[in-house]
């Protein structure tokens, strides 16, 4: 997918000194403390270590910021449209049709006394009105193009009666049924095994081309986003520390960028200690 293309129209997502606050017992804590950027039809990844402020971005882009937290910006615009206007009628009209969210661990994620089939469904019929005999063909037709085999009997199953990486591609299927321009993916892939987190990409990366969507990949893994995503965000403690493009990760100049590619193991190099990443209170300032 060409960033350079998708940037030149009209972005989906434009945001200016996006900042998110929380009221605690022990204070005011900034999560987000003052951050932009643009999002066109591409893939852009958010990286950073716990606690850097990548969720609390994608939760708040989508009004989704707990009870006790605060979100400020200049400018959160999605389509022009301004989100910081919103109230809850505007939010449900937009939530699930026009921007998804694909949470980490489907087993908390899915309700577990509902079927699988009846999950979609009611995704689907929320924002569409169709008769429920279409209603579960789509649902079929969105099972089988996240690769399960079975649509018919995966459908009537409950989601403890699932795998990991199953559980994981119904959710897919679930937040895409409604076709979104946009979908924030946040960690989708961390609680699946190598093998079964590769097939989760290539669905996620057939999914956004197929449909010339937008695609926020939240994640601690910088190899993964490096070879998945065409932008990067790094970011640490609320703030962005660099963007650059994916494929030129490896030539990152910020200091803390180097020091998490430092901290990746190596199948190839010396079998020595890994270096511990040195963190400067300087780039807490801003």
């Amino acid at each position: 997918m060409e960033t350079t293309g998708a940037m030149a129209e009209t972005p989906l997502l434009d945001i200016e000194n996006l900042r998110v606050t929380f009221r605690t017992s022990h204070g005011t804590v900034e999560a987000v403390r003052g951050i932009g950027f643009t999002l066109g039809r591409e893939r852009l990844g958010i990286v950073g270590e716990s606690g850097s402020g990548k969720s609390q971005t994608g939760r708040a882009i989508l009004g989704l910021t707990a009870g006790n937290g605060e979100i400020r910006a200049d400018r959160l615009r999605f389509h022009g449209q301004d989100l910081m206007g919103f109230g809850q009628r505007e939010w449900r009209a937009i939530r699930g049709k026009r921007i998804s969210m694909v949470m980490q661990d489907p087993i908390y994620s899915l309700n577990p006394v509902m079927t699988v089939g009846r999950q979609i469904v009611e995704a689907y019929t929320t924002h569409h009105r169709v008769s429920p005999r279409e209603a579960k063909e789509k649902t079929l037709e969105m099972l089988a193009a996240v690769k399960i085999r079975d649509p018919e009997s995966v459908f009537g199953r409950y989601p403890h009666e699932v795998s990991g990486g199953m559980g994981q591609r119904i959710m897919i299927a679930m937040m895409l049924i409604p076709d979104p321009d946009l979908i924030i993916a946040d960690e989708p892939t961390s609680a699946l095994d190598v093998t079964v987190q590769l097939q989760v990409l290539a669905i996620l990366d057939d999914l956004v081309r197929e449909r010339g969507m937008g695609l926020i990949f939240i994640s601690h893994d910088l190899s993964l986003v490096s070879s998945f995503c065409d932008r990067i965000l790094v970011m640490y403690k609320g703030r962005i520390m660099e963007e650059l493009k994916a494929s030129e990760l490896h030539r990152a100049k910020h200091p803390y960028t180097r020091g998490l590619l430092d901290c990746l193991p190596s199948l190839d190099g010396p079998k020595a200690p890994l270096r511990v990443l040195r963190r400067d209170p300087a780039w807490e300032i801003g």
